[in-house]
């Protein structure tokens, strides 16, 4: 059976990357004999889409299960309307997981794990609050924004918008911006 697991390197024995559109690479793993291929992601670094995208890449090569951290709701809904089955919480190395896998220890989900655009940003700034921040940039993104935290509005770019959301950061204020989310003008 093959079986798609999410890595931060091209190899068995590296760690799980928790993320799955944003994953670094892709090990596609054969069960019955360990044989696997190794695939980069390319779609690590859309502005958006990305989940859905990986997940269109996992139909095209065969696959019949993702093991992963993470899953959002578009990726895992792609995912399912595909007949593949998403098992969420994954952890170790790929090799370890496969063999969980293999002996019946790890069950697919239904729903997803983390909200949409869960695996974007990365934080800098400072300051903690909730509350609303105005986003500088068009559409989804990552990059600069103004107003961190429980808001969304990020992006890189011109114009201007307010947000509000779910995404994960801190704070009211000038800095460069962080969370997932994406962009409501």
């Amino acid at each position: 059976m093959k079986v798609m697991v999410t890595a931060t390197e091209p190899a068995l024995d590296v760690e799980l990357d928790p993320r799955f559109g944003r994953c670094a690479f892709f090990v596609l793993v054969e069960t019955d004999d360990m044989s696997f291929e190794a695939i980069e992601n390319s779609n690590a670094a859309l502005g958006g889409g990305a989940g859905i995208q990986s997940a269109q890449l996992m139909a095209d090569r065969g696959v019949k299960t993702v093991l992963t951290g993470n899953c959002g709701p578009n990726a895992h809904q792609t995912l399912a309307a595909a007949g593949i089955d998403v098992i969420v919480g994954c952890a170790g190395t790929v090799k370890e997981t496969v063999e969980r896998f293999k002996a019946g220890e790890l069950k697919a989900t239904d729903r997803p794990n983390v909200s949409d655009h869960f695996g974007m940003g990365g934080g800098r700034g400072m300051g903690r609050g909730m509350g609303r921040g105005m986003g500088r940039g068009m559409g989804r993104g990552m990059g600069q924004g103004t107003g961190q935290g429980m808001g969304q509005g990020m992006g890189q770019g011109t114009g201007q918008g307010t947000g509000q959301g779910t995404g994960q950061g801190t704070g009211q204020g000038m800095g460069q911006g962080t969370g997932g989310g994406k962009k409501k003008s």
